[in-house]
């Protein structure tokens, strides 16, 4: 199945509160005939328009392709988080990896979460900015641990930007009685995401970015230069970039070994009164393997994702997500939901991103693994970095321990809804 075209028009935001909220950007031309560029980029996400942005101020002729809108993905659709670090804790990193890579990777991901700050402060991105993530624990049993990452983090690292909250403390901020605890980033943040991703567009623009929507590529030659197809033309570059996280399907399958595309839900409800869900302009996100993640937009709606649903085909949504939003907020048992919307992302099986020189002129990141925001962001700076020869930190991220999901592409999916179910149930069990 083409997820391109799976759950969405062609060509056509998803009727999400995003979308309904961002300001329109008028559509780019699809590319039609032959073109030359230094680099051509597949896919208008974070990690495209990022990796075009850093080469263009380089001096680069850049081309970018997306089949649909920039941002159309789940960069336009996403809770907006942005922390610092990778998705899992540094201690498992070190485990797998050592301690040398733990610190590097640490780094990456700090300088990621700063990066995005940068480019909304440079280039005037109007996308709501606000400091704060809550990661909010289900049991009290998990707070010993959450309590020792976050002083590892403050001794080993110098982060001291983690506040460890009681059970009272939580309930401070978030109405409900269902966490025992939590920790508070101050130092990570939450925005729009669809307008951030057109922020980077508009900048990519001005910087000279050639940008191609409703441009769907169909095959990647590689070659010196490289011809990247598309329904009506092709371009021809020195360098590739392929940033279609879980929209890449077929063109790279070294990658799609690597990376499975899963899709997530959030619905919005209805403007709600003050203090009713939230005290504070605070994200959250929650401790539960199938993850409950929240904040309120701009005009006071609670923004609301979580759920389950394995398949590629989107459920009813507003089904999906509304138990466990009431599981949390049962008080919002009568509000109207005015909007739900889902999105395919990309995980992989450590939960670290996949970085990969499929060729050595083409380059891929993708697999953020919910973690995308600031990681997508940073991994188009490092491989416009690799591309211009400085490649030290896409090796490091090319140089982690990946393996393949097992199955290959025809028992892939199946083994991981089964193994997702598995820890649904663990879940609702406590275990």
């Amino acid at each position: 199945m083409n997820l391109l075209y799976a759950n969405d028009r062609a060509g056509e935001y998803p009727p999400s509160y995003y979308a309904a909220s961002a300001p329109a950007l008028p559509p780019f031309p699809a590319l039609a005939g032959a073109h030359r560029a230094d680099v051509c980029i597949v896919g208008a996400g974070y990690t495209g328009l990022s990796a075009a942005l850093h080469l263009a101020n380089r001096g680069y002729k850049v081309v970018v392709l997306e089949a649909h809108r920039v941002g159309f993905g789940a960069s336009g659709r996403n809770g907006g988080q942005v922390g610092p670090g990778q998705r899992i804790e540094q201690d498992a990193i070190a485990r797998r990896h050592g301690e040398g890579v733990a610190r590097a990777l640490w780094q990456i991901g700090l300088e990621a979460r700063d990066l995005v700050r940068d480019l909304i402060g440079k280039h005037a991105i109007e996308c709501g900015w606000n400091a704060g993530v809550l990661h909010a624990k289900w049991r009290a049993r998990d707070l010993p641990h959450a309590r020792a990452a976050a002083e590892k983090l403050a001794r080993d690292y110098g982060y001291a930007d983690l506040e460890v909250l009681d059970r009272v403390g939580v309930q401070e901020v978030v109405r409900s009685d269902a966490y025992q605890g939590g920790v508070l980033d101050h130092g990570a943040g939450h925005l729009h995401p669809l307008r951030y991703a057109l922020g980077l567009a508009r900048a990519a623009q001005a910087a000279g970015v050639q940008i191609h929507e409703r441009t769907p590529v169909t095959r990647v030659s590689e070659g010196a230069p490289a011809r990247i197809k598309t329904e009506a033309g092709h371009v021809l570059a020195d360098h590739v970039i392929l940033a279609a996280n879980g929209y890449l399907g077929g063109l790279a399958p070294e990658v799609a070994a690597r990376v499975m595309p899963i899709n997530n839900f959030i619905i919005a409800t209805e403007p709600l009164e003050p203090g009713r869900v939230l005290t504070r302009n605070l994200a959250v996100a929650d401790s539960k393997f199938v993850i409950n993640y929240f904040r309120l937009s701009e005009d006071g709606r609670l923004l609301f994702g979580g759920g389950e649903s394995y398949g590629y085909r989107f459920p009813d949504i507003i089904a999906t997500v509304r138990k466990p939003m009431l599981e949390v907020f049962p008080q919002l048992r009568d509000a109207r939901i005015d909007h739900a919307w889902g999105g395919t992302l990309a995980i992989t099986t450590t939960r670290l991103p996949c970085f990969l020189r499929v060729a050595p002129n083409v380059l891929s990141a993708s697999g953020y693994s919910g973690h995308g925001v600031a990681l997508a962001c940073m991994a188009g700076r490092i491989m416009a970095e690799a591309v211009a020869g400085q490649s030290e930190r896409f090796d490091v991220m090319a140089g982690l321990d990946l393996p393949r999901f097992p199955g290959g592409s025809a028992l892939r999916s199946p083994i991981l809804v089964l193994a997702m179910s598995w820890f649904a149930l663990r879940d609702r069990l406590g275990l």
